[in-house]
């Protein structure tokens, strides 16, 4: 077996000592801690469970707005949104005044946990179900030389040594991609971090899945249950290759409908602009390619508002509405949820547990939805479960979904101070 680099590295004033251990952290997309109690509870998770029992279990939270990639750019940075920039999946660039996605790495404002632990001689894979993730969270991997690997199941067939440190992703992991709009999407990422470990091409690994599953399925459901099944195999596997194996998600998930199983939805811009005429503009962070998730429909959202309109005023009545439930202002905002102050607009609005936030009715299609509408964004998501399949000793109070690195890196530390 090929040695495993022991040096610690520093990044964003956090110290990180990997054990000499293939490592893999996953962040499974939308899945709250029901997802796992009820697959546990049905006998579908037994290696889970296990691996639980022996290692460690708490609740976190995580960063705010609850989208995928605030919580992803959080999670593989060991720090919050402030000081990582990214607002939301979409948002408007004060630099050019155009709409935009937050998909590229020249929005992230510091360094990664993938890039110093690759400076450190680890060899890095980030592998990502949804290809909007892979520029982001690859930044500063050394991908040309093939000493470093990012890719996506969406992408995979597409990938190429220059780009992506790595050019035959489907011969490495045994199979096809397959649709991103699927289960197996998520277990393609697992299987795919199996296959580089097993074949010692990667130690420090983070396998961050979709949360088609979550959008369209309860946790109680067959299809859920099969799919949770999948995963539990696929941890199973690491651990027989003796990784240190670590877990969180980025969000929860929610029905956001009506009683009567309607979308349950305030098209924010719409009432403002007959309350208020032009001068306001609403940004949806949720907005990504991935329409038949959640039509660009979350949680929470940002309101940019002209010079002319009074920002106190409207932030009155925007929080009169029913189903809102905060108003921030923006150094509200940037207090509360921790947000960068020239990426969130004049006034920050979150939603209730069954109720989305969207822009005018023509600007979502929700003809594309697997089932009623489930979506994430607000405070009602935030919660995630965090799993490592080693004791970890430390105070563990007020986790957040970001310190996942440094338990699966430092637990044993942990043990030494104890």
């Amino acid at each position: 077996m090929t040695a495993i680099s022991s040096a610690g590295f520093s990044v964003n004033d956090r110290q990180y000592q990997p054990p000499t251990r293939p490592i893999a952290v996953l962040c499974l997309d939308g899945c709250s801690d029901d997802y796992i109690d009820t697959a546990i509870a049905k006998g579908r998770m037994p290696i889970l469970k296990e691996m639980i029992e022996t290692g460690f279990r708490a609740v976190a939270r995580g960063a705010l707005p609850s989208f995928t990639n605030v919580n992803n750019s959080a999670i593989v940075t060991g720090v919050s949104p402030l000081k990582t920039g990214i607002s939301g999946n979409f948002f408007l660039d004060p630099d050019t005044g155009e709409e935009v996605m937050m998909n590229s790495a020249k929005y992230l404002r510091c360094g990664t946990i993938l890039a110093a632990a690759s400076t450190a001689g680890r060899k890095v894979a980030m592998v990502t179900a949804k290809e909007k993730l892979r520029d982001i969270l690859s930044r500063g991997l050394p991908l040309e030389s093939g000493q470093a690997f990012a890719f996506s199941t969406e992408k995979a067939s597409e990938a190429q040594p220059e780009t992506h440190g790595i050019g035959d992703v489907e011969e490495v992991v045994g199979r096809p991609q397959p649709a991103i709009y699927s289960g197996d999407a998520s277990l393609y990422v697992l299987d795919a971090g199996v296959a580089l470990i097993e074949r010692e091409l990667a130690d420090f690994c983070y396998l961050s899945l979709t949360d088609f599953m979550q959008h369209a399925h309860e946790p109680s459901e067959p299809e859920m249950l099969d799919f949770m099944a999948g995963i539990d195999e696929a941890i199973g596997k690491l651990l027989d290759l003796d990784c240190v194996v670590a877990a969180t998600a980025d969000h929860g998930m929610n029905f956001k409908v009506h009683p009567d199983g309607s979308p349950n939805v305030i098209h924010l811009e719409t009432v403002l602009t007959e309350q208020f005429g032009d001068g306001v503009r609403v940004i949806c962070p949720i907005t990504d390619p991935y329409v038949a998730h959640h039509g660009a429909l979350g949680s929470a959202v940002t309101v940019h508002l002209d010079a002319s309109l009074d920002c106190v005023e409207v932030a009155t009545f925007i929080g009169s509405l029913d189903g809102v439930t905060e108003v921030l202002d923006r150094k509200g905002a940037v207090r509360e949820l921790e947000l960068p102050a020239d990426r969130i607009g004049d006034l920050y609005v979150l939603s209730g547990q069954n109720v989305v936030l969207g822009r005018r009715s023509e600007d979502h299609d929700l003809s594309q939805l697997h089932g009623r509408l489930r979506s994430h964004g607000g405070r009602f998501e935030e919660k995630v479960p965090m799993m490592i399949s080693e004791p970890v000793v430390a105070k563990t109070s007020d986790l957040r979904n970001f310190d996942v690195f440094d338990l699966a890196c430092n637990f044993h530390l942990s043990r030494e101070q104890a």
